[in-house]
């Protein structure tokens, strides 16, 4: 019995078997994304520096 691979997987495998260079891209895309250290103290700082957010921010009307 075979395994199941959606379309897709099929798609991206021979998309990357075609285009062997995709493969450091896709690296330098995920370093710039996900794979950073982040600095909590920084976090930290921005979610206290965020705005509450308006429950219906499109009701012009609406004051707080």
């Amino acid at each position: 019995m075979a395994l199941y691979e959606s379309d897709h997987t099929v798609f991206m495998r021979e998309m990357m078997a075609k285009n062997p260079e995709w493969l450091e891209d896709q690296r330098r895309g995920r370093a710039i994304w996900w794979d950073r250290k982040v600095d909590l103290n920084e976090e930290k700082s921005r979610r206290e520096s965020t705005e509450a957010a308006r429950p219906y921010p499109y009701d012009v009307n609406f004051e707080q």
